[in-house]
Protein backbone atom coordinates (compact mmCIF):
# COMPACT_ATOMS: atom_id res chain seq x y z
CA UNK A 1 0.00 0.00 0.00
CA UNK A 2 1.22 3.58 -1.09
CA UNK A 3 2.34 5.69 1.49
CA UNK A 4 -0.52 8.87 2.42
CA UNK A 5 0.63 11.71 0.99
CA UNK A 6 2.15 14.49 3.72
CA UNK A 7 0.17 17.45 3.70
CA UNK A 8 2.60 20.54 2.99
CA UNK A 9 4.73 21.91 6.02
CA UNK A 10 3.67 25.53 6.92
CA UNK A 11 6.08 27.74 6.40
CA UNK A 12 5.60 31.02 6.60
CA UNK A 13 8.95 32.77 7.07
CA UNK A 14 10.06 35.85 5.97
CA UNK A 15 12.21 34.16 3.79
CA UNK A 16 10.28 31.74 2.06
CA UNK A 17 6.75 33.46 1.91
CA UNK A 18 7.21 34.84 -0.89
CA UNK A 19 7.79 31.86 -2.93
CA UNK A 20 4.40 30.82 -1.69
CA UNK A 21 2.70 33.90 -2.80
CA UNK A 22 4.07 33.68 -6.61
CA UNK A 23 1.75 31.69 -7.90
CA UNK A 24 -0.76 34.23 -7.15
CA UNK A 25 0.79 37.08 -8.97
CA UNK A 26 -0.38 38.21 -12.50
CA UNK A 27 2.69 39.24 -14.61
CA UNK A 28 2.82 42.46 -15.47
CA UNK A 29 1.79 41.81 -19.23
CA UNK A 30 0.11 38.84 -19.21
CA UNK A 31 -3.12 38.31 -20.47
CA UNK A 32 -5.75 37.03 -18.19
CA UNK A 33 -8.96 35.38 -19.20
CA UNK A 34 -10.83 34.07 -15.73
CA UNK A 35 -12.05 31.55 -15.03
CA UNK A 36 -9.35 29.75 -16.93
CA UNK A 37 -6.25 31.59 -16.28
CA UNK A 38 -6.61 30.65 -12.02
CA UNK A 39 -7.86 28.33 -10.49
CA UNK A 40 -10.45 29.39 -8.12
CA UNK A 41 -10.58 26.09 -5.90
CA UNK A 42 -6.29 26.40 -5.65
CA UNK A 43 -5.22 25.07 -2.35
CA UNK A 44 -1.33 25.05 -2.62
CA UNK A 45 -1.63 21.51 -1.60
CA UNK A 46 -3.42 22.18 1.51
CA UNK A 47 -6.49 19.35 2.33
CA UNK A 48 -8.46 21.39 4.50
CA UNK A 49 -9.00 24.15 7.13
CA UNK A 50 -8.61 21.93 10.53
CA UNK A 51 -5.14 20.53 8.64
CA UNK A 52 -2.50 21.96 11.29
CA UNK A 53 -0.75 22.90 8.65
CA UNK A 54 -3.12 25.31 7.07
CA UNK A 55 -3.98 26.24 10.63
CA UNK A 56 -0.17 26.89 11.40
CA UNK A 57 0.38 28.88 7.87
CA UNK A 58 -2.42 31.62 9.19
CA UNK A 59 -0.86 31.39 12.73
CA UNK A 60 2.26 32.65 11.09
CA UNK A 61 0.99 35.20 8.52
CA UNK A 62 -0.99 36.90 11.32
CA UNK A 63 1.81 36.94 13.44
CA UNK A 64 4.35 38.28 10.63
CA UNK A 65 1.95 40.85 10.07
CA UNK A 66 1.92 42.30 13.76
CA UNK A 67 5.29 42.16 13.82
CA UNK A 68 5.52 44.91 10.25
CA UNK A 69 2.88 46.31 11.22
CA UNK A 70 4.60 47.67 14.61
CA UNK A 71 7.62 48.50 12.58
CA UNK A 72 5.61 50.44 9.85
CA UNK A 73 3.83 52.65 12.64
CA UNK A 74 7.22 53.69 14.57
CA UNK A 75 8.84 54.26 11.14
CA UNK A 76 6.22 56.47 10.08
CA UNK A 77 7.72 56.38 6.32
CA UNK A 78 5.10 54.34 4.31
CA UNK A 79 1.68 53.29 4.02
CA UNK A 80 0.52 50.07 3.04
CA UNK A 81 -2.82 50.36 0.60
CA UNK A 82 -4.51 46.77 0.22
CA UNK A 83 -7.21 47.05 -2.34
CA UNK A 84 -9.94 43.99 -2.11
CA UNK A 85 -11.94 43.32 -5.31
CA UNK A 86 -14.89 40.21 -5.73
CA UNK A 87 -17.72 38.87 -6.62
CA UNK A 88 -20.65 39.09 -4.26
CA UNK A 89 -20.33 36.28 -1.52
CA UNK A 90 -16.39 35.83 -2.20
CA UNK A 91 -15.61 36.18 1.30
CA UNK A 92 -13.99 39.64 1.30
CA UNK A 93 -15.67 40.85 5.05
CA UNK A 94 -14.02 37.54 6.34
CA UNK A 95 -10.70 37.93 4.68
CA UNK A 96 -10.22 41.01 6.35
CA UNK A 97 -11.56 40.06 10.44
CA UNK A 98 -9.31 36.76 9.82
CA UNK A 99 -5.75 38.31 8.54
CA UNK A 100 -6.15 41.34 10.86
CA UNK A 101 -7.07 39.67 14.06
CA UNK A 102 -3.43 40.00 15.55
CA UNK A 103 -2.75 43.55 14.48
CA UNK A 104 -3.03 47.03 16.52
CA UNK A 105 -6.72 48.09 15.08
CA UNK A 106 -4.86 51.83 15.21
CA UNK A 107 -2.72 51.11 12.73
CA UNK A 108 -5.48 49.68 10.17
CA UNK A 109 -8.43 51.69 8.51
CA UNK A 110 -10.67 49.93 6.70
CA UNK A 111 -13.20 51.52 4.51
CA UNK A 112 -16.04 50.17 2.56
CA UNK A 113 -17.20 52.24 -0.56
CA UNK A 114 -21.18 51.97 -1.62
CA UNK A 115 -22.62 53.97 -4.22
CA UNK A 116 -21.19 57.00 -4.73
CA UNK A 117 -23.11 60.36 -3.08
CA UNK A 118 -24.52 63.43 -4.77
CA UNK A 119 -21.06 65.78 -3.60
CA UNK A 120 -18.77 62.44 -4.86
CA UNK A 121 -20.26 62.18 -8.37
CA UNK A 122 -19.43 65.79 -8.70
CA UNK A 123 -16.00 65.37 -8.35
CA UNK A 124 -13.68 63.07 -10.73
CA UNK A 125 -14.36 59.51 -9.82
CA UNK A 126 -10.57 58.85 -7.99
CA UNK A 127 -11.58 61.68 -5.71
CA UNK A 128 -13.56 60.03 -2.75
CA UNK A 129 -11.10 57.31 -2.91
CA UNK A 130 -8.33 59.82 -2.37
CA UNK A 131 -9.57 61.85 0.38
CA UNK A 132 -9.23 57.79 2.36
CA UNK A 133 -5.73 57.08 1.89
CA UNK A 134 -3.92 55.85 4.73
CA UNK A 135 -1.78 58.07 6.88
CA UNK A 136 1.71 57.09 6.82
CA UNK A 137 2.58 54.70 9.60
CA UNK A 138 -0.58 52.94 8.54
CA UNK A 139 -2.39 49.91 6.55
CA UNK A 140 -5.12 50.89 4.64
CA UNK A 141 -7.94 48.56 3.24
CA UNK A 142 -10.22 49.30 0.95
CA UNK A 143 -13.56 47.00 0.75
CA UNK A 144 -13.97 47.76 -3.01
CA UNK A 145 -12.08 50.51 -4.49
CA UNK A 146 -11.95 52.63 -7.20
CA UNK A 147 -11.60 49.79 -9.43
CA UNK A 148 -15.30 49.96 -9.21
CA UNK A 149 -15.30 52.34 -11.98
CA UNK A 150 -13.93 50.08 -14.90
CA UNK A 151 -16.22 47.10 -12.95
CA UNK A 152 -19.40 47.38 -12.04
CA UNK A 153 -19.72 51.18 -13.92
CA UNK A 154 -18.65 48.98 -17.03
CA UNK A 155 -21.22 45.95 -17.00
CA UNK A 156 -23.74 48.68 -15.93
CA UNK A 157 -22.89 51.54 -18.27
CA UNK A 158 -25.67 53.29 -17.54
CA UNK A 159 -24.53 54.48 -14.37
CA UNK A 160 -21.92 56.63 -16.35
CA UNK A 161 -25.01 59.00 -16.80
CA UNK A 162 -24.31 60.07 -12.81
CA UNK A 163 -20.92 61.15 -13.22
CA UNK A 164 -22.08 63.81 -15.10
CA UNK A 165 -19.66 63.61 -18.09
CA UNK A 166 -18.63 65.57 -20.77
CA UNK A 167 -20.12 63.71 -23.65
CA UNK A 168 -17.16 63.52 -25.49
CA UNK A 169 -15.44 62.04 -22.73
CA UNK A 170 -17.66 58.90 -22.73
CA UNK A 171 -17.15 56.46 -25.47
CA UNK A 172 -15.60 52.59 -25.68
CA UNK A 173 -11.93 53.40 -25.69
CA UNK A 174 -12.64 55.22 -21.53
CA UNK A 175 -11.73 51.80 -20.41
CA UNK A 176 -8.74 51.79 -21.48
CA UNK A 177 -8.20 55.21 -20.47
CA UNK A 178 -9.40 55.13 -17.47
CA UNK A 179 -6.95 52.03 -17.21
CA UNK A 180 -4.17 54.13 -17.59
CA UNK A 181 -5.16 56.91 -15.35
CA UNK A 182 -5.56 54.29 -12.39
CA UNK A 183 -2.24 53.05 -13.28
CA UNK A 184 -0.55 56.94 -13.44
CA UNK A 185 -2.28 57.36 -10.25
CA UNK A 186 -0.99 54.25 -8.35
CA UNK A 187 2.34 55.23 -9.53
CA UNK A 188 2.08 58.78 -8.13
CA UNK A 189 1.01 57.21 -4.81
CA UNK A 190 4.27 54.89 -5.11
CA UNK A 191 6.84 57.64 -5.82
CA UNK A 192 5.10 58.86 -2.70
CA UNK A 193 5.84 56.42 -0.13
CA UNK A 194 3.09 54.15 -0.48
CA UNK A 195 3.14 50.11 -1.14
CA UNK A 196 0.11 48.94 -2.80
CA UNK A 197 -1.33 45.54 -3.01
CA UNK A 198 -4.05 44.49 -5.11
CA UNK A 199 -6.31 41.24 -3.75
CA UNK A 200 -8.94 39.52 -6.25
CA UNK A 201 -10.52 37.05 -4.62
CA UNK A 202 -12.31 34.73 -6.86
CA UNK A 203 -14.96 32.85 -6.48
CA UNK A 204 -16.32 30.15 -8.81
CA UNK A 205 -19.87 30.52 -9.97
CA UNK A 206 -21.32 27.49 -8.84
CA UNK A 207 -19.64 28.28 -5.48
CA UNK A 208 -21.61 31.75 -5.19
CA UNK A 209 -24.36 29.60 -5.43
CA UNK A 210 -24.13 27.46 -2.88
CA UNK A 211 -22.98 30.31 -0.47
CA UNK A 212 -26.07 31.99 -1.49
CA UNK A 213 -28.14 29.09 -0.71
CA UNK A 214 -26.44 29.51 2.76
CA UNK A 215 -27.45 32.80 3.55
CA UNK A 216 -31.16 32.07 2.49
CA UNK A 217 -30.71 28.53 4.22
CA UNK A 218 -29.73 30.26 7.87
CA UNK A 219 -31.70 33.02 9.61
CA UNK A 220 -28.18 34.78 10.94
CA UNK A 221 -27.04 35.23 7.58
CA UNK A 222 -30.29 36.43 5.91
CA UNK A 223 -29.11 39.92 6.09
CA UNK A 224 -26.31 39.22 4.10
CA UNK A 225 -28.41 38.61 0.96
CA UNK A 226 -30.74 40.68 -1.37
CA UNK A 227 -32.78 40.30 -4.75
CA UNK A 228 -30.13 42.88 -6.06
CA UNK A 229 -27.16 40.26 -5.36
CA UNK A 230 -28.88 37.35 -6.86
CA UNK A 231 -29.94 39.38 -10.03
CA UNK A 232 -26.23 40.60 -10.82
CA UNK A 233 -25.71 36.64 -11.05
CA UNK A 234 -27.28 37.70 -14.25
CA UNK A 235 -23.60 39.21 -15.45
CA UNK A 236 -21.25 37.24 -14.04
CA UNK A 237 -20.17 36.42 -17.75
CA UNK A 238 -19.78 40.25 -17.91
CA UNK A 239 -18.02 40.74 -14.88
CA UNK A 240 -15.56 37.79 -15.35
CA UNK A 241 -14.58 39.62 -18.64
CA UNK A 242 -14.35 42.95 -16.74
CA UNK A 243 -12.03 41.02 -14.15
CA UNK A 244 -10.03 40.05 -16.78
CA UNK A 245 -9.05 43.23 -18.36
CA UNK A 246 -8.16 44.76 -14.87
CA UNK A 247 -5.78 42.07 -14.09
CA UNK A 248 -4.66 42.11 -17.67
CA UNK A 249 -3.93 46.04 -18.19
CA UNK A 250 -3.67 47.22 -14.33
CA UNK A 251 -1.20 44.52 -13.17
CA UNK A 252 1.86 46.48 -12.80
CA UNK A 253 5.75 46.66 -11.68
CA UNK A 254 4.78 49.13 -8.82
CA UNK A 255 1.19 47.90 -8.16
CA UNK A 256 0.38 44.62 -9.01
CA UNK A 257 -2.77 42.39 -8.89
CA UNK A 258 -2.57 38.98 -7.09
CA UNK A 259 -5.59 36.37 -7.49
CA UNK A 260 -6.58 34.84 -4.24
CA UNK A 261 -8.17 31.52 -4.80
CA UNK A 262 -11.23 32.14 -2.73
CA UNK A 263 -13.68 28.73 -3.46
CA UNK A 264 -11.86 27.70 0.15
CA UNK A 265 -12.05 30.33 2.91
CA UNK A 266 -9.80 29.17 4.80
CA UNK A 267 -7.12 28.64 2.31
CA UNK A 268 -8.61 32.56 1.28
CA UNK A 269 -7.15 33.72 4.68
CA UNK A 270 -4.12 32.05 3.98
CA UNK A 271 -3.25 33.93 1.06
CA UNK A 272 -4.28 36.77 1.74
CA UNK A 273 -2.33 37.26 4.90
CA UNK A 274 0.70 36.34 3.04
CA UNK A 275 1.27 38.46 0.04
CA UNK A 276 0.22 41.44 2.40
CA UNK A 277 3.16 39.93 4.93
CA UNK A 278 4.99 39.62 1.84
CA UNK A 279 4.06 43.42 0.91
CA UNK A 280 5.14 44.57 4.04
CA UNK A 281 8.69 42.51 4.34
CA UNK A 282 9.56 44.05 0.85
CA UNK A 283 9.33 47.79 2.92
CA UNK A 284 11.67 46.61 5.66
CA UNK A 285 10.37 48.68 7.92
CA UNK A 286 12.97 49.99 10.52
CA UNK A 287 12.99 51.06 14.30
CA UNK A 288 13.94 54.41 14.70
CA UNK A 289 17.61 54.51 15.40
CA UNK A 290 18.48 56.51 18.77
CA UNK A 291 21.07 58.97 18.86
CA UNK A 292 23.82 58.93 21.52
CA UNK A 293 22.19 61.85 23.11
CA UNK A 294 19.37 60.28 23.54
CA UNK A 295 20.75 57.21 24.55
CA UNK A 296 22.43 59.28 27.59
CA UNK A 297 19.22 60.39 28.40
CA UNK A 298 17.52 57.06 28.57
CA UNK A 299 20.55 55.86 30.86
CA UNK A 300 20.11 58.64 33.30
CA UNK A 301 16.08 57.62 33.11
CA UNK A 302 17.15 54.75 34.02
CA UNK A 303 19.36 55.97 37.41
CA UNK A 304 16.32 57.67 38.46
CA UNK A 305 13.73 54.72 38.02
CA UNK A 306 16.41 52.70 39.82
CA UNK A 307 17.27 55.02 42.58
CA UNK A 308 13.53 55.33 43.45
CA UNK A 309 12.89 51.69 43.75
CA UNK A 310 15.97 51.32 46.00
CA UNK A 311 14.70 54.37 48.01
CA UNK A 312 10.78 52.03 48.52
CA UNK A 313 13.12 49.35 49.43
CA UNK A 314 14.86 51.35 52.16
CA UNK A 315 11.42 52.92 53.23
CA UNK A 316 10.08 49.66 53.65
CA UNK A 317 12.71 48.24 55.84
CA UNK A 318 12.80 51.09 58.59
CA UNK A 319 9.19 51.10 58.45
CA UNK A 320 8.74 47.09 58.82
CA UNK A 321 11.84 47.63 61.55
CA UNK A 322 9.81 49.89 63.35
CA UNK A 323 6.21 48.03 63.50
CA UNK A 324 8.72 44.78 65.28
CA UNK A 325 10.18 47.20 67.54
CA UNK A 326 6.54 48.26 68.33
CA UNK A 327 5.35 44.91 68.65
CA UNK A 328 8.02 43.82 71.07
CA UNK A 329 7.29 46.90 73.18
Amino acid sequence: MAAAQEAPKADLRPKRIHNFVKPLLVKPNTKVRLPKSFDAAFTAGFSSEDGVGAQEALRQGVGLLAEYQDRLAAQNRHALLVVLQAMDAAGKDGTIRHVMSGVNPQGVDVNSFKAPSTEELDHDYLWRYARRLPERGKIGIFNRSYYEEVLVVRVHPALLQHEQLPSEDIGPDMWRRRFREINNWERYLTANGYRIVKLFLNVSRDEQRKRFLARIDEPDKNWKLSTADAQERRYWDDYQNAFSDVLTFTSTEWAPWYVIPADRKWFARIAAAAVIADALIAIDPQYPAVSGAAKAGLEEVRRQLEAERSGRHKRGRVQGGRRRSKAAA
